[in-house]
């Protein structure tokens, strides 16, 4: 197993995390911006007001998703497992 090898195998497994990662970080980010624009225009200092909808909002993306994310990252793990059977062989 050469470097250039070891490299792909690193650099796909990244990518697949940031893919698969991508959609719950972004609504979540989103929902925190909303809700401190929310709490600025009305000056309600709540540091436990962000949770709620932050979890209702990581919980959407998972059922929006989850099926999507789950075939990508099967997908990923078969070809990995397929590499190393062949790297054994």
């Amino acid at each position: 197993m050469d470097l250039d090898y070891v490299i792909t195998l690193i650099e796909q497994m990244l990518k697949t995390a940031l893919v698969v990662g991508s959609p719950i970080l972004i609504s979540a980010f989103a929902i925190g911006m909303i809700v401190s624009i929310f709490q600025a225009a009305t000056q309600i200092q709540e540091m436990t007001l962000t949770f709620i909808p932050k979890i209702v909002a990581v919980i959407l993306t998972l059922i929006v998703f989850g099926s999507w994310m789950f075939t990508v990252l099967s997908d990923y793990f078969k070809n990995t497992f397929e590499q190393i059977n062949l790297i054994l062989r």
